[in-house]
């Protein structure tokens, strides 16, 4: 009878350790005029400040996308005491469309959320206290919204990112947000995040990228780390085993979550 009441403990225990709370908000974008729904995990501890990281989702995804590939999000944020934040941007691949003024999506991420996020979480409203990171056509938006909203993130990562999107013109619907790119290719270079890079001077931003071997990205993501290397960023760059699946974006995340709470605790 010892032996049971003993195991009962333990499996109560276990189980009300973690109370993160999970809830879909709707959250106003004045840019576009709409509601946008966003998926919040936070933790239990409401008394003490967290830090915050956005985790973006891919083509065809929504803000549940990353919950169902994590499930214990949850605990992670008990655990580290973290804010995670999962916007649905649709297949908008986190730009202001110069094409379609109803998708602001990198107005709406960058500005509005995070505006009411640190409003209505218990969160550490400072650059040095949010990260940003995203799978595929989230890997894209987040590297795209960091470096240029250096003055909100001071993190970012991207997990088999579409790093260079000008290989892949007619695919996951970037044409109906920049028009083809057959006759139009000054737009598409504005708009992919390589092109990007020579914003960055080293140190504006901690980095992390990866992707697996078997993805269709792996070579614009190693083009990607090479001209973060010619141009003398700082990074992290992991490539490891696995294609462009749930299994490896499980894995990569629990990489990139460590590596953030790393930079949030950096002075301590």
């Amino acid at each position: 009878m010892k032996r049971i009441h003993t195991l009962l403990f333990v499996f109560l225990f276990s189980v009300s350790v973690y109370a993160a709370k999970v809830e879909t908000v709707e959250v106003y974008s004045q840019s576009m005029n709409k509601n946008v729904k966003v998926l919040v995990v936070s933790p239990e501890k409401k008394e003490i400040p967290a830090s915050t990281i956005y985790l973006l989702h891919g083509y065809g995804g929504n803000e549940n996308q990353w919950p169902g590939i994590k499930p214990d999000l949850p605990e992670i944020a008990d655990r580290y005491n973290l804010v995670f934040v999962c916007p649905d941007a649709e297949n908008s691949w986190y730009w202001d469309s110069p094409l379609n003024p109803a998708y602001r999506y990198e107005t709406f991420v960058s500005c509005e959320l995070v505006k009411y996020i640190d409003t209505h979480y218990p969160t550490k409203p400072e650059r040095e206290s949010r990260a940003i990171t995203g799978l595929s056509m989230g890997g894209h938006g987040a590297l795209w919204i960091a470096f240029h909203h250096k003055e909100t993130f001071g993190a970012v990562g991207s997990t088999s990112g579409g790093v260079d999107i000008r290989p892949f013109p007619q695919n996951w619907d970037m044409s109906k947000q920049l028009g083809e790119m057959k006759g139009n290719e000054k737009v598409w270079d504005e708009h992919t995040v390589i092109n990007q890079i020579d914003k960055l001077q080293n140190g504006d931003l901690s980095i992390i990228t990866d992707c697996g071997f078997d993805d269709f990205f792996f070579e614009v993501n190693n083009n990607f780390h090479a001209k973060l290397l010619d141009r003398k960023i700082d990074h992290d760059y992991l490539v490891r085993p696995g294609g462009h699946d749930s299994n490896y974006w499980r894995n990569s995340l629990d990489y990139q979550i460590l590596f953030f709470v790393k930079y949030f605790n950096k002075d301590k």
